[in-house]
């Protein structure tokens, strides 16, 4: 089967920086959802029409991949308003930020905790792979139709492209 909007596509992967350092290597195949909310927009189109065994390297600019870095979401906040157990990588929902946290923090983005002061703590809403080149060397090892309740979900769950807001135990940006 041809890979096509809609269908789920188990993928392997190595994930670089121009430079060549490792980022990311998915070793065991991880089903996605495309034309859903799983794999980046630029990820998808070059999957287009391939198949099962397939294998595809793929650079793409940071634009066309987390987007460049924006100074304009890094904030620094009062340590005091955050919980006690805070440390660096967790992330916050900017659309529920704790009590007392600043009014430009835009609410559709969410924001690693990358540095803890005594007083302070900063906030980046950037993605952590934010202005960043990466290259993608990826293998199809299979295709599948999308079942209706999968297509009606919008996303296998895999998540690996996506950040998720800090929730008890869980304190991953994948």
């Amino acid at each position: 089967m041809k890979i096509t909007p809609q269908c789920v596509v188990a993928l392997t992967w190595t994930l670089k920086d121009t430079l060549g350092d490792m980022l990311d290597e998915l070793d065991e195949p991880v089903e996605f959802l495309l034309g859903g909310n799983d794999l980046l927009a630029a990820i998808e189109e070059a999957l287009q029409g391939h198949v099962a065994k397939d294998r595809l390297e793929l650079h793409l600019e940071p634009e066309n991949a987390f987007g460049d870095y924006d100074e304009n979401l890094v904030f620094l906040e009062l340590r005091s308003i955050f919980p006690a157990e805070l440390e660096e990588g967790m992330t916050f929902d900017g659309a529920a930020m704790p009590a007392g946290a600043s009014a430009q923090i835009p609410p559709e983005h969410i924001y690693t905790v990358s540095e803890i002061y005594p007083e302070h703590v900063v906030l980046d809403g950037n993605h952590p792979l934010g202005g960043i080149a990466i290259r993608l060397a990826l293998t199809v090892e299979s295709v599948r139709e999308a079942t209706e309740q999968e297509i009606g979900q919008g996303s296998l769950g895999a998540g690996f492209f996506k950040l998720e807001p800090f929730a008890s135990g869980n304190d991953t940006l994948h």
